[in-house]
């Protein structure tokens, strides 16, 4: 059992009012449009990638993801 809170009355001393600077929720929300593909990868590129995502606590198919993003915004279409 945890133990109980006890809350006192003392003075909480000079109290400052912080505006609202966080955003809505609708505003936190952010996806992009998706298409589902089938590829086929080397079973060593699906390790690495697995390896990797479990040492960051992530998807291995988020890192995929991010890597072709990232590549495809680097070398954009001629």
């Amino acid at each position: 059992m945890k133990k109980k809170i006890r809350y006192t009355d003392e003075p909480l001393g000079r109290l400052q009012v912080v505006k609202d600077f966080l955003p809505s929720p609708e505003k936190l929300v952010f996806k992009e449009d998706g298409v589902k593909v089938t590829m086929t990868l080397s079973k060593s590129s699906v390790e690495f990638f697995k390896r990797a995502a479990h040492k960051y606590h992530t998807p291995y198919q988020k890192m995929i993801r991010k890597l072709i993003d990232v590549y495809a915004t680097h070398y954009p279409l001629l």
